[in-house]
């Protein structure tokens, strides 16, 4: 089997010769770019795909967003950098919004600076934004991944966030959101209720879209919600678009890479076919052993392999232990796709990335 049907058969839950292995590159890729030892664009280009093949690992997920949103004339948005800040800047006739993120030499990525929602004042201009605001496809990436990838891996695309992680993960962090969420209760559900009807409309473009694979970017981590904000904001949305995506004959995905224990259990059974990209222990808090018994038997783990495993943070004896330890748990259940969770970093070590692949061809499923 190559490594698109090895993902398939996973998929449709039977069972494939060899369990499948993939990785993550795009972080690796785009620090290589900053640096100048790739070109730029190289991540779009077919010379990415064969950087797969050299390291002989599937194409991962990689998924984008499938729609463009597009304000009324009431709402104007104005992008830029300035240095090493991105900003965007969102005018309405109630009020202004504004995040910058920083991007930071020392690790190749970027963090928050100041978000859209700091206070109770900003909610009523993010309402107004998500109420003036309509969706157009945007397939061209998906067309692109379906038409070149090829034996490499399967296309997938991403839907909106629930909306009450969509203020967690970009438009307000954890620390406002509890803030507001005491403070003005009301007004804040009212606010996540106007991003729904907006999120609702570009969630129906991804599932109409080519890829054959839908994937909730949640980033959930069971620190950060816990299951009361799982509960009430979180388990309606995940149901309804589960069965949205599964009725067009797709696989759904969610993509909860932080800790685990106390909520992979409540996530997984809203539906998703696949819990994706799970990392256990020594980066997780969950042992490799116990993690099939935490969710409904069918459904499909993909990670197992922490990023930092990938880096001279940690040996090769200690990392070559731990895709052994890895393999002779996922080797046993046919529900598991190996994978790096979630991505290869920017001190990755390419011969770790091909010798996980070794150790992958070299065990035979035991089921």
């Amino acid at each position: 089997m190559n490594y698109r049907e090895r993902i398939l058969t996973v998929l449709q839950g039977g069972i494939p010769d060899r369990v499948p292995w993939l990785a993550d590159f795009d972080y690796w890729a785009a620090s290589l770019e900053r640096r100048g030892l790739r070109p730029a664009g190289f991540r779009q280009s077919p010379e990415y795909l064969d950087w797969h093949r050299e390291l002989n690992t599937g194409f991962y997920l990689q998924g984008y967003w499938p729609f463009r949103m597009i304000p009324d004339a009431s709402v104007t948005i104005e992008e830029g950098q300035d240095g090493d800040f991105r900003y965007r800047r969102v005018q309405t006739p109630v009020g202004t919004l504004e995040e910058k993120w920083q991007y930071l030499w020392t690790s190749f990525s970027e963090a928050p600076y100041k978000h859209f929602i700091e206070s109770a004042d900003d909610l009523k201009p993010m309402r107004y934004w998500h109420e003036h605001v309509h969706y157009e496809p945007d397939y061209a990436r998906a067309e692109w991944v379906k038409a070149n990838v090829g034996d490499l891996g399967v296309t997938l695309v991403y839907a909106p966030r629930s909306p009450f992680m969509q203020l967690v993960a970009e438009y307000a962090g954890i620390t406002n959101i509890i803030n507001i969420w005491m403070e003005a209760p009301d007004e804040f559900n009212d606010t996540l209720a106007a991003i729904r009807h907006a999120h609702d409309q570009a969630a129906a473009i991804s599932v109409a879209s080519p890829a054959e694979c839908i994937m909730i970017p949640e980033n959930l981590s069971a620190e950060m919600v816990g299951r009361r904000f799982f509960e009430d904001y979180l388990r309606e949305y995940e149901t309804v678009w589960n069965g949205r995506i599964k009725a067009a004959g797709k696989f759904s995905f969610v993509h909860m890479d932080g800790t685990l224990r106390g909520l992979i259990g409540p996530v997984a059974s809203t539906g998703f076919t696949v819990i994706e990209s799970f990392t256990p222990q020594p980066v997780g808090n969950v042992g490799i052993e116990e993690i099939r018994s935490l969710v409904p038997p069918n459904t499909i783990l993909w990670g197992g392999m922490p990023g930092a495993l990938f880096s001279p943070v940690y040996s090769d004896e200690f990392f070559e232990a731990h895709a052994h330890a890895m393999l002779d748990v996922m080797t046993t259940c046919p529900h598991f796709v190996l994978a790096c969770a979630d991505q290869v970093p920017p001190d990755g070590l390419a011969h770790r990335v091909k010798r996980v692949a070794e150790i992958a061809e070299s065990r035979e499923m035991r089921i």
